[in-house]
């Protein structure tokens, strides 16, 4: 019948025939499609390093920034007004309590001194006469040769010049005690600053800037503040222990301890504007590695933590619902734990509550991990290394 078709339906035919074996095609694929099972494929397991939960004893400590301050701070004056002679003492020296620090001129005192002291001799020398009329008046009296009135009169003037005696010896030491103001002496053991006065100078009492600063800076005091929720706790420590409490200074920002001492302050109020609460602790500082002005870290020992969980801090994360770690079951499978961290100190953590002893924590790597994740330990692991080291200092 083919020779019954028209040239044009030719074409038609043949479109119409391919279009049905296209279909077929499309169809027999998305049948196999369809038949075919799934293939699922596991993640591959995430590198990290971990660690395991020790327990230990741990200090418990507060920190904060302190400043190094003299446990002594005198600024010498003079207390009379004079010539400043000549200094003695140099620069950045240091001077024991008593030392001559300055000497003024002495002249203008030791001449009111020499005239009370003459006064004085005057007066004695005239009660010494009154004495001897006074027993002559009353061996007179005793004769009906004088009169009461010539015995009272001489017994008056005799008590008059023993009050001027009395007088002159005042005037005499208060001459005394200016004339020694002329030798200035150190009041207090320490280190002298800058010369504020050169000799030459006259100086007076209400001269406010003094001669020189005198800092006694050994032993040495810091200052330092807490947050007032530490309040509760150090004023706990304070009662509970008989000795003082141990306070370390650090440079900032730095791990080696630059002095030991105790605290000997715990100021009588909380500062409402800062709400800080003010302590000051005391050192001996013979090599003089704390100075005044000088900016440290004061950590406050308050106790001793008996077997507490401790894990490197670097294990500690931080999410929208608080601290958590990852940590390693048997199966090396990652799971997230919340945990509560009491403190962190010297890169170490203590846990209040979230893990046990012995059990695997990551430490590095968390940022690839994800709960139900396997865990492959790298090969610079750092398991076996103790998290409390350096925690003591």
């Amino acid at each position: 019948m083919t020779h019954l078709l028209s040239p044009r339906r030719r074409p038609l035919l043949v479109a119409l025939a391919l279009l049905v074996l296209l279909s077929a095609a499309v169809l027999g694929a998305s049948e196999k499609a369809r038949s075919a099972k799934p293939t699922l494929t596991a993640p591959p397991p995430v590198q990290a390093t971990t660690t395991r939960v020790r327990q230990q004893d741990m200090p418990i400590v507060r920190t904060g920034v302190g400043t190094v301050t003299p446990l002594a701070t005198v600024t010498v004056h003079s207390r009379v007004d004079g010539q400043l002679e000549r200094v003695g003492f140099t620069e950045g020296q240091d001077v024991k309590a008593g030392q001559l620090l300055a000497q003024l001129d002495p002249r203008a005192l030791q001449a009111q001194l020499e005239q009370a002291q003459a006064q004085r001799a005057k007066d004695l020398a005239q009660l010494g006469n009154a004495r001897l009329d006074l027993k002559r008046y009353g061996a007179l009296f005793a004769q009906d040769a004088a009169t009461q009135q010539q015995l009272d009169t001489q017994k008056a003037l005799v008590a008059q010049l023993e009050a001027a005696t009395k007088v002159d010896q005042a005037q005499i030491d208060a001459a005394q005690v200016q004339l020694s103001y002329t030798r200035i002496t150190a009041p207090i053991s320490g280190r002298v600053g800058a010369r504020l006065v050169d000799p030459g100078n006259i100086v007076h009492a209400a001269d406010p800037g003094g001669l020189v600063v005198i800092n006694q800076i050994d032993p040495i005091t810091v200052v330092f503040t807490l947050p007032e929720d530490s309040f509760q706790a150090v004023n706990r420590a304070l009662h509970e222990n008989r000795e003082p409490l141990q306070v370390l200074v650090y440079e900032r920002n730095a791990k080696d301890v630059l002095a030991r001492g105790k605290l000997i302050l715990l100021n009588n109020q909380i500062d409402t504007a800062s709400g800080t609460v003010q302590l000051k602790a005391k050192f001996d500082n013979p090599q003089h590695k704390l100075w005044p002005g000088q900016y440290v870290d004061a950590r406050l020992v308050l106790g001793i933590r008996h077997d507490a969980l401790t894990i490197p801090a670097a294990a500690v994360q931080r999410g929208p619902d608080g601290t958590y770690v990852y940590t390693v079951g048997a199966d090396d499978t990652a799971q997230l734990a919340p945990i509560d961290v009491a403190q962190i100190q010297d890169g170490v953590a203590v846990i209040d509550k979230g893990l046990a002893a012995g059990q695997r924590v990551v430490i590095d790597g968390q940022f690839k991990l994800r709960p139900g994740l396997k865990v492959v330990e790298t090969a610079d692991t750092a398991a076996d290394t103790a998290p409390g080291a350096g925690a003591g200092k």
